[in-house]
């Protein structure tokens, strides 16, 4: 185990032999450092906190901090990090509340930019990029291999589904169907996260699906919801099923629809 001698792990904090803690960081008593975890210098990690195998810490960072929710009177909650994430300068990403289930999950494989910020509750995904100065609000899903642009607001309790794209400078207060793309500042579907589908080898004919699907939702007759149904019972694509299942799901939010 690599320590600088300015860094101050306090008793009981568990770090595994082959982690690395650079100068003036601080682990707290809590605190789980798996394998080869890097914190680079002036990281502070405290509370109930697991961070997964391979993740890189770098400096200014706070994680695992006690909640922003007036609400929280300081009952155990935990943070969970995940393997080989990327977390940069001045993140933040707080423990969870009683309200919430108490505990927030950030999965595999992510890049957190400069400055943003996961807050209680949340549960992201695998492959999450969550650009400078973006914000999750609490008790948000974050589904695996969305992209949220920077400066971007996500409201509490909404629900990002797989693959979807955030555009810069843009507020999310409704959930977002799976692949979907939103840009403006109020928060727009504006199409599908054609770029990521192709990036991800999605086949011609699923992508084709989708387009079908996502114009059915726009035009067809009835309600969103009404829309979904009638799609769920007409479609092949295991794609289009995802977007279906997720627009079925509960949900605390109503939905971003096409205009």
């Amino acid at each position: 185990m690599a320590v600088h001698p300015s860094a101050v792990i306090e008793e009981g904090a568990q770090v595994d032999p082959s982690a690395t803690v650079g100068p003036f960081c601080f682990v707290g008593p809590q605190v789980v450092l798996g394998p080869d975890v890097v914190l680079k210098s002036h990281v502070v990690i405290t509370g109930q906190t697991t961070v997964g195998e391979g993740t890189v810490i770098f400096s200014f960072a706070v994680i695992g901090e006690i909640p922003q929710d007036l609400k929280f009177k300081g009952e155990a909650s935990r943070l969970e990090i995940g393997k080989r994430n990327r977390i940069r300068e001045h993140v933040t990403m707080n423990c969870g509340t009683e309200g919430g289930g108490g505990v927030t999950k950030v999965g595999d494989d992510g890049l957190f930019m400069a400055g943003c910020h996961i807050a209680h509750d949340a549960i992201v995904g695998n492959n999450v990029i969550v650009v400078n100065s973006a914000a999750v609000a609490g008790h948000c899903v974050i589904e695996d291999e969305v992209i949220i642009g920077g400066l971007s607001g996500i409201h509490q309790w909404v629900r990002i589904g797989r693959g979807a794209i955030i555009g810069a400078v843009t507020m999310v207060t409704n959930d977002v169907i799976p692949y979907g793309l939103v840009q403006a500042p109020r928060g727009h579907l504006d199409g599908l996260n054609l770029v990521g589908l192709k990036r991800r080898g999605v086949a011609r004919a699923d992508i084709t699906a989708l387009r079908a699907a996502f114009q059915m939702l726009a035009q067809g007759e009835g309600t969103f919801h009404d829309r979904a149904e009638r799609l769920g019972a007409e479609t092949e694509s295991d794609y289009v099923r995802e977007i279906i299942d997720f627009v079925l799901a509960d949900s605390g939010r109503n939905f971003l629809t096409p205009k």
